[in-house]
Formats: C-alpha cells, structure tokens, sequence
C-alpha cells in the first residue's frame, strides 16, 4: 500500500542499440528491499502455484529475505528449487506475477528482477559453490541436449551422486540459450560461469556429437545405465507459400543462430544473413519475432515491420484469463520500443522476387471464425522486403534421426510419451523439458529438468533402498 512497483529500467532506446550487451540498468539495493517490502506473504501464494511458477520457487521467503537483507539466505532459498535463477530472472515472462495476488487490484510484486539480482549477488560474493555428492553411485547416465532442462537434469544427477555425461550437437553448451537468445537479453558469460559450477561437481560435456548420428541411440543405451533426452522442440513451424525457396526468407532461429556466433566471435560458415540496410518483415509475434526485431535494429535495418496472424489482444487482461492465469493482453517488448511497424490479423499469401531474391511480399487481412482464419475481401496487399523472418514457433521435437530410430512413442501434441516418471516405453529412456512437453518456456524446462532426473535416480536405484532419492 506504500509503495509502488518498480522493475527493471532497461537503458535508453538510442544507446542500448548500439551494441549487444544486456540491456537494463542496475538497480539499488534500497530499491530491491522497497519491491521486496511489497509482497504480502500471503497464506495461499499463487506465485508459487499452478498457475504461477513451475519450479514452485519459495516466492514469498527470499522476497522477505531481501528485504530483510539477508542475501545469503536469500540464495539459499533461491537455489532451493531453481537450478538456473540467472536464466529465469533475465528470460522467463514471469508467470508469477501474473499469478501474484497482489495483482488483483494492484500491480504485482517485481519478482523477476528481485530473483535476478539476488543470483547476481550470490555469484557477485563468491556464494556459488559447487555441491558435491555425499557418496558416488557407480551408474551412469547420459543426457542428449544441453539446455536447460538438459543442463537442470544434469545437475541434479551429478549431485545425487552418478556419473553424467551432456552429449551436445553444436559446439558449445546451451542449446538455444546459446545460440537462440541474443546477448542483448542475455550475455553467454551467465551461462559460462553457471558452467563451471557444473564441471567442478563432476558433469561432463561433449559438444559436437549428434546423437543419432555420430553415435546411435543404441549404442548410448549400451554404453550408459540411464539415457535422457531433452534436444528441446527445434521442429520450426513453416509457410509452405509460393515463394518460399527465394533467397533472403529464412526461419527465425538461422537468423538469431548467426548473429550469436558472430557476437560471441565464432566463424559463421554458412552465407551471411544480415539486416543491415535492409526492409525487415518478420512473421510471427511472440519472443522468437522480439528477438529477431532486436537483433535486425542492431544490425542497421532500414526498416522493420512484424506481422501477426492473431488479432490484437487487449490493453489490459482480457476476460478469458481471469487472475490467477496468464493473462491474455498486449505486450509491448524492448524491441518494439526501438521502433517496429506492428500489425494484426495479416496473413501472407506468397512472396515474389527478381534474380531468386525476394523483392515483395503478399498478405490480406482475416478474420477468425468457425474456428478458422477467413480472408477479408478486398484487403489484399503487397509490401516491399529484402529479408523475411519466418518466427511462427515450433510445431514440437525433430522426429527424424533419433527419436523415430529409437522407436520411442508420442503422444496426441507429437511430443515424446512418458509415464510418470518421465520414461518412456524404451527401459532407462527418459524425456523431459520441450522433447516431452512441446515448446515452452524456460522455467517449466527447468522444471521438467528436474522431474525427470527425480525419474532417473529412481530407475538407477531401484536396488538400492538405503540411497535417499532426489525429490
């Protein structure tokens, strides 16, 4: 009731685009006790909910803590549940404070940059320690991916005392925390540091094994007492339109790919995809087309329009998601603050080009209705683009290659079935993060992470009762 919500403040529009660092300022620690002050440590905390956090973060104990400045405490509640807070403060949308019971009539409590800073803090002071296993097991276990449910997984395993090795196709850890999230929201220092952590508690990393293909699936289930895949949901939702196969259409994750290797100084082989100078449509509203709006900024576009296929949502939560679910409303993200042509209900109908490159693309408005997406007559366009970014999400895991060879089984979604343990109909084979439960986000693939590293120690030590399992 005394104070009002403060997050955080990112750096202005004319500077932050002008390089690839994270983008927000810091902020006090007075302030960060004034936005701790605010959460009512309520009897029932939604945050931590269902409907709130998936790792079931202790929400209202380290808000508290910090405003009590009791940092150490803090982290130690933090690190309670998350794995990765780095990951989450800096990326996650915060269902949370959607789910906050002070944002029934209010704004809700700036959890977000309150996790994010006391993580910061932790690693700051020397804080962050690795944690080794009070005895070894002697199993072995193999985790196929290294995101970070791979990497949540991982670390868990490695505690209770196996042997984990990551097996990563590209080559370096992180999967799409590496290579799919720009520095801006995220420099890949965070990862590195939160890295060694992990290889001090005895986790092992093979970067540039394609499992499937330079090992087979069976092969690692010989090899290794447990395997567990989380290769995320990399299936890119395609516009199978005429013209597609033109030069300068390209899927959001080649683009975002990129742009990270040449930010972290790594050689790009593949032909150059850039923006510079460029008229930029990039279809697909969600955090995919947000990225791929501030990466086309930093790279110099001439201009810059995003397309959505969905109608414009609501100033404010719409009626459909009542508190305390994710509400349904208009977000306005960093990128379109740096300056975006934003349009809704627009679908592309096909895409024309001279000398194989494309010069214009083609659209109509619609209209949603009997549970389709009609033309509205006489709303044909055209629009001139020299790049289009195809960010539509992702229809689910890639099939081909190791999954299919496998044999394992998918359910109704296309992701991968598993029982309640997180394996699958393949003995000692476990699925978990977006391999198991489709594209999402990254706190419910710390989550899922962690659920099925509980679901692993349990199958190793099925023999062994006197081992206390993971929970």
């Amino acid at each position: 009731m005394k104070y009002a919500r403060e997050g955080p403040k990112r750096k202005p529009v004319e500077l932050r685009v002008l390089d690839w660092k994270e983008m927000y300022e810091p902020i006090s620690e007075e302030k960060l006790k004034v936005q701790g002050a605010r959460c009512m440590d309520c009897g029932v905390p939604f945050c931590q909910g269902s409907t709130g956090c998936p790792v079931i973060n202790l929400i209202p104990e380290w808000n508290d803590l910090v405003y009590r400045g009791r940092w150490k405490d803090a982290l130690k509640a933090l690190h309670t549940t998350n794995n990765f807070p780095e990951f989450t403060g800096r990326l996650c949308p915060a269902p949370c404070e959607g789910a906050c019971v002070l944002g029934i009539n209010e704004d809700p409590v700036s959890i977000r940059i309150i996790e994010w800073n006391i993580i910061d803090r932790g690693f700051n002071e020397g804080l962050v320690e690795p944690i080794m296993p009070v005895a070894k097991t002697g199993k072995t276990v193999a985790i196929v991916g290294s995101g970070p449910a791979g990497l949540a997984a991982a670390q868990q395993l490695a505690r209770a005392g196996h042997s984990v090795t990551v097996l990563e196709k590209a080559d370096r850890i992180g999967g799409l925390l590496r290579y799919g999230i720009p520095d801006f929201k995220m420099e890949k220092w965070v990862i590195d540091r939160r890295l060694e952590q992990m290889k001090a508690e005895g986790v092992e990393f093979k970067t540039g094994v394609a499992v499937g293909k330079d090992i087979t699936g069976e092969q690692l289930r010989k090899q290794f007492d447990a395997v567990g895949l989380t290769m995320g949901a990399e299936q890119a939702r395609e516009l199978p339109i005429p013209g597609r196969e033109l030069k300068g259409v390209h899927l959001a994750m080649e683009y975002l790919t990129q742009q990270n290797k040449r930010t972290s100084g790594i050689p790009v082989t593949e032909e150059p995809i850039t923006a510079k100078g460029k008229r930029v449509v990039i279809i697909g509203g969600g955090d995919t087309g947000s990225d791929c709006l501030g990466t086309a900024h930093r790279q110099g576009c001439l201009e810059a329009h995003q397309f959505e296929l969905l109608p414009e949502p609501p100033p404010t939560r719409a009626g459909s998601t009542p508190w305390p679910l994710w509400p349904m409303q208009l977000r306005t993200s960093h990128a379109h603050e740096e300056g975006c042509d934003r349009q809704w209900s627009v679908s592309t109908t096909k895409f024309s080009g001279h000398n194989g490159h494309i010069t214009k693309l083609h659209a109509s408005r619609v209209k949603f209705e009997g549970g389709k997406f009609t033309p509205i007559p006489n709303t044909d366009f055209e629009m001139d683009a020299d790049l289009v970014l195809l960010a539509m999400g992702f229809t689910g895991p890639v099939k081909n290659g190791l999954l299919d060879s496998l044999g394992v089984k998918y359910d109704a979604r296309g992701a991968v079935a598993v029982d309640d343990n997180f394996m699958t109909n393949l003995d000692g084979v476990f699925a978990g993060g977006d391999t198991k439960r489709g594209a999402s986000l990254i706190v419910w693939a710390i989550a899922e992470g962690r659920k099925m590293a509980a679901g692993i120690d349990k199958f190793l030590q099925a023999n062994r009762s006197a081992k206390k399992s993971l929970s």
